[in-house]
């Protein structure tokens, strides 16, 4: 029986020093479908390895120079994924050496001289499956955690993602004594504009402007999420009042570009946007929660003003804007 189409694909690694193994061991697995690649020793198997990506590592424990258990160790660290299962073939069945391959981090091991080829390939098998279904159960968890973090409608942070992650950056910058800033945005009128065009039309409405602030926030540390309802909230580490103030124009500017029809706004044709930040440098004394109440209050009065906006809050004194 040979291996199905996706195991097929797979790479198996064989190191050994005898060569007389190696196109032995070759020989079975083409023949049961598999790549091959080879490798005489431990030192050109960590090489090959590193180069190749294998699926999965035959290796033999008894080699000169770098014998099998301390390649298999080797291996096991740059291995990053932990995912490439290691199986040694060993001459020795005491009790000791079996002990020492799976300790050196072996899946699974076979004795040599391999005659009973159907356990071999049963084995090669399993290894390849379980790594391949780890993989992708691992793919699955990544995904499921990012969704717990993604608001659904706008695909930017939710509220539980804009929190944990605005306390992290907090205690970071308290640390690096940096400056850490805050805006958060409010849609102009949105509760007359689902009113008028239905919130469906207000989702979408919604999205275009995620999508607009997404556009703006581009540094890796940066972090936009939707706060609540009609909320959003940008958080910037490593930022000072300039420029933070830069970011604020350029999210109120892009909401005006985007042109969308809104016309029982009180204000403008069109949606708008208001803003409201601060700037800190957290200290050991200072309140993660003023900080928030201070950009709050901020767009509270950009509100007051106009809206259409955006308002400074400043908590940081003028003589330590920069990291």
């Amino acid at each position: 029986m040979k291996a199905d189409a996706q195991e097929s694909q797979s790479l198996v690694l064989i190191v050994d020093d005898e060569p007389f193994i190696r196109l032995i061991l070759r020989h079975f697995l083409e023949r049961e479908g598999y790549q091959i690649a080879e490798a005489q020793n431990g030192i050109e198997a960590i090489k090959v390895f590193e180069q190749l990506h294998p699926d999965i590592v035959l290796l033999d424990a008894m080699m000169p120079d770098m014998d099998g258990f301390e390649c298999c160790t080797q291996l096991v660290l740059l291995d990053r994924s932990k995912h490439t299962p290691i199986l040694m073939i060993t001459g020795l069945e005491n009790e000791e050496s079996v002990d020492r391959a799976f300790e050196a981090g072996a899946m699974d091991y076979v004795t040599k001289p391999v005659y009973q080829w159907a356990v071999l390939r049963q084995r090669v098998k399993r290894l390849i499956q379980q790594s391949q279904l780890q993989q992708k159960l691992e793919a699955v968890n990544l995904e499921l955690q990012r969704l717990a973090t993604i608001d659904g409608l706008t695909q930017v942070a939710n509220r539980g993602r804009f929190e944990e992650y605005f306390k992290q950056e907090w205690q970071r910058m308290k640390r690096e004594k940096c400056p850490l800033s805050l805006i958060l945005c409010d849609v102009d009128f949105f509760k007359l504009y689902n009113d008028t065009y239905g919130h469906r039309v207000g989702d979408r409405c919604l999205q275009e402007i995620a999508k607009a602030l997404k556009d703006i926030i581009k540094r890796p540390g940066d972090l936009v999420a939707r706060y609540g309802g009609e909320e959003f909230a940008v958080i910037l580490p490593n930022t000072d009042t300039e420029g933070v103030t830069y970011v604020a124009e350029k999210i109120c500017h892009a909401v005006r570009t985007l042109a969308i029809p809104h016309k029982n706004s009180q204000v403008s044709p069109h949606v708008t946007l208001s803003a409201g930040f601060t700037t800190e440098i957290p200290q050991p004394d200072s309140d993660i929660e003023e900080m928030i109440s201070a950009a709050d209050q901020a767009l509270y009065q950009a509100k007051a003003a106009g809206r259409d906006r955006f308002v400074q809050n400043i908590q940081l004194p003028k003589n330590k804007n920069s990291c």
